[in-house]
C-alpha cells in the first residue's frame, strides 16, 4: 500500500479511510439526532400555558379559563367577554385561533373544535367533556 500525496502531505490509506469512517459516523449521528427530534411529541403541558398562548396573539383576548385535553395536543381558552379561542402546538410554538361557539361540540372522544383553518386544523381535547366546557362559559353563553 503506498501513500498518497494531499497538497503537501503524504497520507496513508488507514487514514484517508479513518477520516470516510468519521464523515460517516458524523452523518448517521446527525440523521439519528433529527429523527429522534422530530418523533418527539411536545404538549401543552398547563391551562397557564395555552391562555399566555390566547391573551398573547388574540388582541383584547382576557382570558378567564382554559382547558387542555388528556393528550395535551389541544387546548380552548375563554375570555371574560363570552368570545372563546382553539389552542393547538405547531412545531415548537402555540397556534391559537379565536372561534365561535357553534364550532366547539361533544363527541365520545373529548370536545372537537373545527376551526376552519387550513393550517390548524381541527382541534381535539381528549377526555374533556361538556362540563368542563359549561364551567368555563361566562355566564350568557349557552353552550
Amino acid at each position: 500500500m503506498s501513500q498518497v500525496a494531499i497538497g503537501p502531505y503524504l497520507v496513508g490509506p488507514y487514514a484517508i479511510g479513518g477520516s470516510v469512517v468519521a464523515v460517516l459516523v458524523i452523518v448517521g449521528l446527525v440523521v439519528a439526532w433529527a429523527f429522534v427530534r422530530a418523533r418527539r411529541v411536545v404538549k401543552i403541558e398547563t391551562p397557564e400555558e395555552a391562555a399566555d398562548a390566547a391573551q398573547a396573539q388574540l388582541h383584547g383576548f382576557a382570558v378567564a379559563g382554559a382547558v387542555v385535553g388528556a393528550d395535551g395536543q389541544g387546548a380552548l381558552a375563554v375570555a371574560d367577554d363570552g368570545r372563546v379561542a382553539a389552542v393547538k402546538r405547531v412545531g415548537k410554538r402555540l397556534a391559537v385561533r379565536e372561534v365561535a361557539w357553534r364550532t366547539v361540540r361533544a363527541t365520545h372522544e373529548g370536545i372537537l373544535v373545527e376551526t376552519g383553518d387550513k393550517m390548524l386544523g381541527a382541534v381535539m381535547l381528549s377526555r374533556v367533556d361538556v362540563l368542563d366546557i359549561r364551567r368555563l362559559a361566562p355566564k350568557g353563553v349557552r353552550v
